[in-house]
């Protein structure tokens, strides 16, 4: 766990720097349930693919695996105050010495997917945008000033982050003329990367979706 500065004001982070020493950095933004183990597995995976990853703890120190506590949580959510936090998170994470290059890509599942195209479309020091299912009702992105691509992988069987909303999320892209790449995967359900949870969790699908984002994340970072 590190702490960074965003806006003055001190949060944290975790932080899993790249086996190889030096790596593209990563943001990893967490579901609604918090910073959770798996997220901080997910930062693990990163570094030892390469990168320098630092999943940010957006509930300062709060989790939990009640869904209805999650979501109070993520309703709860200080939209303008997230955006400075990740924009703080974004300038640690490409000044530590062990991220390479002068771009950061952000990956967010969930919630945070949906946070992580608002943090693309909101600064230009992103240089790429994995958005997991994500969903937030009062997440709004600036997408007419996002530069970034979006690699989007999304579930068949989702009451959250739905076919139709993925859909409109497409015409919107379009008619701002962006950059992105859409997958959905035939019988998963939401959360389907989350191997916490068993009752949802797709390994084919996942290792699948892994494949792509690091490939994406090296692509369009290095």
């Amino acid at each position: 766990m590190i702490t960074f500065s965003g806006n003055g004001k001190e949060f944290q982070g975790y932080l899993a720097r790249s086996a190889q020493g030096t790596g593209p950095g990563v943001i990893v933004i967490q579901e609604w349930w918090g910073l959770v183990p798996h997220i901080k597995d997910v930062a693990d995976r990163f570094a030892e693919e390469g990168f320098t990853a630092l999943a940010p703890d957006l509930y300062e120190g709060e989790s939990t695996t009640e869904p209805d506590d999650a979501g109070t949580l993520m309703m709860a959510l200080d939209i303008a105050k997230t955006e400075k936090l990740l924009r703080g998170a974004v300038e640690r994470l490409l000044a530590d010495e062990a991220t390479a290059g002068e771009k950061a890509g952000v990956v967010g599942f969930c919630m945070g997917g949906q946070l992580s195209m608002f943090a693309a479309a909101t600064n230009p020091k992103i240089g790429a945008c994995v958005n997991f299912y994500g969903i937030h009702p009062n997440v709004n992105p600036p997408f007419e000033n996002l530069e970034a691509p979006i690699l989007g992988l999304f579930a068949a069987n989702d009451h959250y982050a739905t076919p139709e909303a993925v859909a409109k999320l497409k015409q919107t892209l379009d008619s701002h003329g962006k950059r992105y790449e859409f997958h959905t995967y035939p019988d998963t359900d939401h959360a389907f990367f989350n191997n916490d949870r068993p009752e949802v969790y797709n390994a084919g699908a996942a290792e699948d979706a892994w494949k792509r984002v690091t490939a994406f994340l090296r692509n369009e970072l290095t």
